[in-house]
């Protein structure tokens, strides 16, 4: 890999307007492809480096498909720079942070089966987190060749959201690198997401080249078992990166009611209109969105999922905030004991 540029990489103005001048001469960007307990592997213009972190940084704060500025002579990571996009999950309430999953993502690809996978709920948490990050969804079928009317399943998913690509593949057979070449060209970064057994593996293998470990799903539910264990960072046949991820069992949401406004255009924007701006689309007198329900413009379904995941979204959000107060409230006292201590 060392023939290869920023460009290549994935570098733009957005993280070249962050180096100053003196680290233009002395330091040397890289992409973030690994993080192991203790160290992280970066690609760069000279080649993969594997990186010790400074003093004060923890690979907690890194993430695959960051960039980074280190010292390679040193094989040092100097510090992370401001991600453009970030993908994460409201799951780590009793810390205070959510889950990082990728960063500096251009387009996450939500994998689910034309099979008993297929569940209009969960693709909507995906599609609320990439919305709120900025990132663009694509909706990719599998098996398709496996099913009697794959058109029923594409429809049920376009109809998720306004202008959503939704791709039919047979992942096995079928031109898969070909299909997704408009979002896996040169510098672009994509990951793949969805839960285990519908794919992901063997497409991840048909864009990069790759013959990781697949496993076979089992009958009794059409799931399958986890192949991949570990963030990673991969280059695809058509100059584009893909970053891998574990098939995830849950997918909390916190502090995306963005994303999860732009995953409901067609209820978000109707509420506008309601009589009550605090309107809990139900009984309330002059509700436009029951009045579109009454119309068959809103699938009654689609409310009530919306609805499940504002809630959710809310005491999750609400659970972080509580987090982070007790942690500065700890960090006030631990720092106020310390003080003393040296008195």
């Amino acid at each position: 890999m060392t023939d290869m540029t920023r460009a290549d990489l994935g570098w733009s103005p957005f993280f070249m307007s962050q180096l100053e001048i003196e680290e233009l001469e002395t330091l040397t960007p890289a992409r973030i492809a690994t993080v192991h307990r203790d160290r992280v592997v970066g690609f760069s213009e000279i080649g993969p480096l594997e990186l010790t972190l400074e003093p004060g940084l923890t690979t907690a704060a890194v993430g695959v498909g960051d960039w980074v500025l280190c010292a390679p002579e040193q094989h040092r990571l100097i510090r992370v720079l401001d991600r453009q996009t970030e993908l994460t999950r409201g799951t780590e309430y009793h810390t205070g942070e959510k889950q990082l999953i990728a960063a500096n993502l251009d387009t996450l690809f939500i994998t689910s089966s034309c099979n008993n996978d297929f569940n209009p709920a969960r693709l909507e948490r995906y599609l609320a987190l990439a919305h709120d990050a900025g990132i663009t969804p694509v909706i990719l079928l599998t098996k398709a060749d496996q099913c009697d009317d794959p058109d029923s399943y594409i429809d049920q998913a376009r109809v998720l959201g306004r202008n959503l690509e939704v791709v039919a593949l047979d992942a096995k057979t079928g031109d898969v690198a070909g299909l997704l070449e408009p979002w896996c060209g040169k510098g672009q970064t994509v990951a793949l997401a969805g839960s285990s057994g519908v794919g992901k593996t063997t497409i991840a293998n048909a864009l990069t080249g790759g013959n990781a470990l697949t496993r076979d799903i089992r009958e009794d539910d059409a799931r399958g078992r986890h192949t991949t264990t570990g963030r990673s960072l991969h280059r695809m046949k058509t100059g584009g990166w893909l970053i891998d991820t574990p098939g995830m069992r849950g997918l909390g949401v916190a502090e995306v009611a963005f994303g999860i406004d732009a995953t409901f255009p067609e209820i978000s924007e109707l509420g506008e209109a309601c009589k009550f701006r605090d309107c809990d689309h139900e009984t309330e007198p002059g509700c436009a969105v029951q009045a579109a329900i009454e119309r068959g413009e809103i699938d009654p379904e689609r409310l009530k999922r919306f609805k499940k995941l504002k809630r959710e979204n809310q005491h999750a959000t609400d659970t972080i905030a509580q987090a982070r107060d007790r942690n500065r409230k700890l960090g006030k006292m631990i720092k106020s004991a310390v003080k003393k201590k040296g008195r």
